[in-house]
């Protein structure tokens, strides 16, 4: 079997039909579907019985408690057989003949261990955004996270990943934006890296989703996770004792974790103790970064906001 696709389901019976609909009549025939029903209660249990009832190729796992969506995607991890997974979030869907047109590029790329593809951001609202690839590969993880930007489409869906990237990692429970901690440990056992312009995955806009309604902990629960990054990236820099040219592209990512860190103390009052301070100044945030410091930036930050 090629492709495992594993789909957590919570209280999705709207949606879910659409989800399913676009990976039953996908032109490529050679996957399994693992339908994990997180304990719903509004109907969308019988409706994935429907479906495995109607094509062999899915199949249910009905949770007896909620475990949450990092629970869900562990328990289809473990049932999937492919020589490759993905995942599909069941409030979501596929554009017609993506995995044919994905499996045709690794049919001839063996050696891909991760391969990116387009996603409508946002579908369905006005924040609507075509994320685009270029056909590139990477065989630095490092340069697809700095480079090519990753840490801004940390994703767990609209990428297909060779299974045994996999082995030894699971997504953090009880715990939202864990895709985001998830990624830089699979990217540590990939060889080679991959994006595509082909394949669309629309990401369908949801006013109680996660991201929509992150929490003050959600958002330092994201922090961390950054901060811990930069840390990283700058050690490996180190270790290099030679410049290297990554560091070109340290001060988007820099920028972005910085307004991480704003909402983060918009939303709670938090200030980590591990944002580093590097010498970045190519924003007007960065440069304010320098001259205030970060708690009376995250200040002025805070009463902006509150007077809009």
């Amino acid at each position: 079997m090629k492709l495992s696709i594993v789909i957590p389901v919570y209280q999705v019976a709207d949606s879910l039909p659409r989800c399913l609909d676009s990976i039953s009549s996908q032109s490529f025939r050679d996957w399994q579907a693992i339908l994990v029903d997180d304990a719903s209660k509004d109907g969308s249990s019988a409706i994935c019985d429907r479906y495995v009832k109607r094509d062999h190729r899915f199949q249910v796992v009905h949770l007896k408690r909620n475990g949450g969506l990092s629970v869900a995607r562990n328990v289809g991890i473990e049932k999937a057989r492919g020589q490759y997974i993905t995942f599909v979030d069941s409030d979501d869907y596929i554009g017609d003949d993506t995995f044919k047109d994905l499996f045709e590029i690794l049919s001839t790329h063996p050696d891909y261990d991760l391969l990116e593809y387009p996603v409508y951001e946002h579908y369905g609202s006005k924040k609507i955004h075509l994320l685009q690839f270029p056909k590139r590969e990477y065989t630095d993880p490092l340069a697809y996270w700095l480079q090519g930007k990753a840490y801004s489409h940390t994703y767990a869906w609209n990428k297909i990943y060779r299974r045994e990237v996999f082995q030894n990692v699971r997504y953090p429970e009880r715990r939202n934006f864990e895709d985001a901690a998830v990624l830089p440990q699979l990217l540590r056992k990939c060889r080679t890296i991959a994006t595509t312009d082909v394949g669309l995955y629309y990401y369908c806009y949801n006013s109680k989703g996660i991201t929509e309604n992150a929490t003050a902990k959600d958002l330092t629960n994201l922090l961390e996770t950054h901060t811990r990054m930069l840390k990283q990236i700058k050690d490996n820099f180190r270790r290099r004792r030679r410049r290297n040219d990554l560091e070109a592209y340290m001060p988007a990512y820099y920028a972005q974790v910085l307004n991480i860190q704003l909402d983060a103390y918009r939303a709670g009052g938090r200030i980590s103790k591990y944002f580093p301070m590097l010498p970045y100044r190519n924003t007007f945030k960065l440069k304010l970064l320098h001259i205030l410091g970060l708690k009376r930036l995250c200040q002025l930050h805070k009463l902006f906001h509150r007077s809009h």
